[in-house]
């Protein structure tokens, strides 16, 4: 059988990489610009963004976080204070060396005013902000201080992929002191908490909590939390980070304050971030190869009304009918929001327009037509199930559309939580370990292995090899990982199991 015309094309099984950024395309989501490696974000894509970032805003200011904002500009100088973090930016920095442009005597425009200290644009903000938090934090009284920033950060990507690796993007950045290490762990737990309880709740994207090794720890930080979900090929993303970053950053800053009992002490601090990598994640996480699939709690519109107005004599009652419907269905509510619904009364075919939002992945679709108004009915699409439509009846459409979007969102859950669960063994010898990340056709090698759990002894030089010979990391150590046992590599004593995946 042939693909149905409308499928997005390649699909998974033909070309994963490029299914994706077709997916992205059809949903009209983001597009790249003629600067290599940023892109724009277009409304859909925005919308889905600041859903987002409402919905953890309200979670950090529960968490008794407050927002702030903070310079886009570092002076050099700063960003050399923490010798592991400088040595960890230092290749994705761009610089600002001059301060405006001169035209020469050609007319050509050219660097001029050259600044007596380079300016680093924004990659993370530990540094700057350490040199704030210094001002501020004076007493025991002055603590904890608990700050986030919306911002934008730049780092320079040499292979960039919309929304999953591009030179600018959007982000939040915590960034918290503490008066004792304990507190400080403390914090950096609670927001690991906090980030895989909205990528589970809001993106329907299961993940798996656990500790980075010491190879992919955060330049300069004493430990790092991470969240790993796995995508449709089978590849782990990192979602989210939480650092507990000791006290290297406030020696590093000065950030000093006079405890209870009258000593100077350096704080504790910590920082973590979600970008709009997240919605790369979603993406791979729930699309298929008809397009998007946007769980409802981050979707820009929950329902779209698509009037079906065949004959001109009856489509300003079909179009009335679609009005009077969406403000009904805008006075439920779901997730604690009204519920979001537009009308599409374009003039174009009414399938070229349903797949429209189908490629878009809206989670419902709702037409109404002539017969329908006799009928008392509407044809109402489950973005989850596919492009199946079934009629329902307006009354019931009314009576259970905030169930309905929460059986999409548990139904996207529930999916990928069992695409998790078959794609992740626990392996007990090299052999295997190396068989299950080999793909058996090495001219399609995209998807295939998934998440392996095994027992390590914590040597570096294993950790090494498997990059080298597999391109496989170890994602993370994870808070569940089991019993103590014996290393699959050395035979030595491992302390407990960890997570290996090849990884975005």
């Amino acid at each position: 059988m042939g693909k149905p015309k409308n499928a997005i094309s390649p699909t998974r099984e033909e070309n994963y990489p490029e299914w994706y950024q077709q997916v992205v395309k059809a949903a009209d989501m983001a597009e790249n610009t003629p600067v290599r490696g940023c892109m724009v974000i277009k409304p859909w894509g925005y919308g889905i963004w600041e859903n987002i970032r409402d919905a953890l805003d309200v979670m950090f200011k529960e968490t008794g976080h407050k927002n702030a904002y903070f310079p886009l500009f570092i002076p050099k100088s700063f960003l050399q204070r923490e010798a592991e973090h400088v040595d960890g930016f230092a290749k994705e920095c761009a610089v600002v060396t001059h301060s405006r442009l001169e035209a020469d005597e050609a007319g050509i425009l050219q660097p001029a005013g050259k600044l007596d200290e380079p300016l680093i644009v924004r990659p993370t903000s530990e540094t700057i902000i350490g040199e704030l938090f210094a001002r501020w934090v004076q007493s025991y009284r002055d603590l904890p201080l608990l700050i986030n920033q919306w911002a934008n950060v730049v780092r320079w990507e040499m292979r960039p992929r919309l929304f999953l690796r591009t030179a600018e993007f959007l982000w939040q950045e915590g960034h918290t002191v503490h008066a004792t290490a304990r507190e400080a762990v403390e914090e950096t737990e609670l927001m690991l908490r906090t980030y895989a309880d909205f990528s589970e709740n809001w993106l329907a994207m299961p993940v798996l909590r656990g500790e980075k090794t010491e190879s992919e720890r955060f330049p300069g930080a004493e430990s790092t939390l991470c969240i790993e979900a796995m995508m449709q090929d089978r590849k782990a993303l990192q979602a989210g980070t939480s650092h507990f970053l000791g006290q290297n950053f406030s020696k590093a800053c000065g950030i000093k304050f006079q405890g209870v009992e009258g000593k100077e002490e350096f704080g504790w601090t910590t920082s973590w971030g979600v970008s709009t990598r997240l919605i790369g994640g979603m993406i791979m996480t729930h699309a298929d190869d008809d397009g998007l699939i946007v769980p409802p709690k981050v979707s820009p519109t929950h329902a779209v009304i698509l009037p079906v107005t065949p004959k001109e004599d009856s489509r300003e009652q079909v179009l009335d009918a679609c009005h009077a419907l969406a403000r009904e269905l805008r006075d439920k509510s779901f997730a604690g929001a009204p519920i979001r619904v537009d009308i599409d009364d374009r003039d174009l075919r009414g399938g070229e327009k349903y797949w429209q939002w189908v490629k878009k992945g809206i989670p419902l679709t709702i037409e109404i037509g002539p017969r329908d108004l006799e009928k008392g009915s509407v044809f109402v699409g489950r973005r989850d199930l596919g492009a199946q439509r079934e009629p329902m009846s307006r009354d019931d459409l009314l009576a259970n559309i905030p169930e309905l979007l929460d059986q999409i969102q548990q139904t996207l859950f529930s999916r990928a939580l069992a695409f998790r669960d078959e794609h992740t063994r626990e392996i007990d010898n090299k052999e295997e370990l190396y068989s299950y990340f080999t793909p058996e056709n090495k001219s399609k090698p995209e998807i295939h292995g998934g998440f392996a759990w095994v027992h390590w002894d914590r040597d570096p030089k294993w950790e090494e090899a498997l990059k080298n010979d597999l391109k496989v990391t170890v994602r993370c150590i994870p808070e569940n990982g089991g019993d103590p046992g014996v290393c699959i590599f050395s035979g030595n004593p491992s302390p407990g199991r960890v997570v290996l995946a090849k990884s975005y």
